[in-house]
C-alpha cells in the first residue's frame, strides 16, 4: 500500500509480452499484485494479461493512453508524491518506446521520484536479432509519418545513416513505405520485414527493399517491424557543390539551423566548413540571379 510517512513512491515501467504470454518476466506478476496503482494503455488487455498470468491486482487500475496521457499524468504524479507505487504497462513491449510513458517518466524525474523498470520483450531488439543484418550499431526510428511527402522527407534524413535502422509500420501502409525506402535507400539495400513476432504466425521476410516492396503489394497482416541495413561506409567522398548544397537543405528541412547543417555536412564529407558554406552561398546567389532574369 501507499507509504503514509511522506516518502515519495516509485514509478515502475513494466515490459509486457509482444506476443507469447509465456515471455512475461516473472517480476511482472509480482509487480501487478504489489502496485498501489496500475496505469494501463488498455484496461481490457490488462485484464486478459492478469488472467493469463493467474494474478490479481489489488491496486487501483486506471487507463493511460495517448488520448488522456497529458491529462492523467498530474494525477499519477500526485499519487507518486504521496508514496504510491505506480506500475505503468502498455499493450506490448516497454512503456515510452513508441508507447505512452515518456510524459510520466519526465514528470516523475522532475519531482525527484524514483523510476525503475521490469525489463521485458522488445520488438525492436527481437527484430534486430532475427534480421540477419549488422546489429553492432543501430538506431530506432519508430513510426514514419503517414503522409507520403513527409514520409519521404523523413527517410531522406537517413540517406547517409550507416547504422542499421529499425522502423515500426502499420500493415496497410507497409507496401508504400517499402517502396519509399527503395526509392530513397536504393532497391538493392538489404532489409527484413518482421511480422507477428513471437506469435503463432511469426514470419521474417528478408531481401532487397525492391523485392520486399513487390512482396508487400499483395497485402500483409499483423504487427510489423522493419529493419534496414545502413548506408555503406565508402570512406571520404568526393562531393560536388550541388550535392553538398542538397545535403545541407535536407538537414535544414529536418529542422536544423543552417550553421549546424553546414558543419555536419562538412564533417561527414571530410571537408572544411568554409568550402560547404561557400557552396551554399553560391547556390543561393545563383537562385537569386535566375529569379531576377525571369522577372518581366
Amino acid at each position: 500500500m501507499a507509504d503514509v510517512t511522506g516518502t515519495t513512491g516509485t514509478l515502475v515501467l513494466a515490459g509486457t509480452p509482444i506476443g507469447d504470454v509465456a515471455d512475461a518476466p516473472p517480476r511482472l506478476a509480482a509487480e501487478l499484485e504489489r502496485a498501489d496503482v496500475v496505469a494501463a494503455e488498455d484496461t481490457r488487455r490488462l485484464r486478459r494479461l492478469t488472467q493469463a498470468l493467474g494474478v490479481h491486482t489489488s491496486g487501483r487500475v486506471v487507463s493511460y493512453f495517448e488520448g488522456n496521457e497529458s491529462a492523467r499524468t498530474p494525477e499519477l504524479v500526485e499519487a507518486l508524491t504521496g508514496g504510491a507505487r505506480v506500475l505503468l504497462v502498455t499493450d506490448a513491449g516497454m512503456p515510452s518506446v513508441s508507447d505512452p510513458g515518456y510524459r510520466l517518466v519526465a514528470a516523475a524525474v522532475e519531482q525527484d521520484i524514483r523510476v525503475t523498470a521490469v525489463p521485458g520483450p522488445s520488438a525492436v531488439l527481437t527484430a534486430l536479432a532475427l534480421s540477419g543484418l549488422p546489429v553492432d550499431r543501430f538506431c530506432f526510428e519508430g513510426f514514419l509519418p503517414r503522409k507520403a511527402g513527409e514520409r519521404l522527407s523523413r527517410l531522406r534524413e537517413n540517406t547517409d545513416e550507416r547504422r542499421t535502422m529499425v522502423f515500426f509500420e502499420a500493415p496497410h501502409r507497409l507496401d508504400d513505405t517499402l517502396a519509399a525506402m527503395a526509392e530513397v535507400f536504393g532497391a538493392d539495400r538489404r532489409a527484413a520485414v518482421c511480422r507477428e513476432l513471437t506469435k503463432t504466425y511469426e514470419e521474417v521476410k528478408r531481401g532487397p527493399l525492391g523485392e520486399l516492396a513487390v512482396w508487400a503489394a499483395d497485402g500483409v497482416r499483423g504487427e510489423i517491424t522493419v529493419v534496414v541495413q545502413g548506408a555503406p561506409d565508402t570512406g571520404p567522398q568526393e562531393l560536388d557543390a550541388e550535392e553538398l548544397v542538397r545535403r545541407v537543405r535536407v538537414r535544414e528541412e529536418a529542422g536544423e539551423r543552417r550553421k549546424e547543417a553546414i558543419a555536419a555536412v562538412a564533417a561527414d564529407a571530410g571537408l572544411p566548413k568554409r568550402e560547404v558554406f561557400d557552396a551554399v552561398v553560391a547556390a543561393k546567389n545563383a537562385e537569386k540571379a535566375e529569379g531576377t532574369r525571369k522577372q518581366p
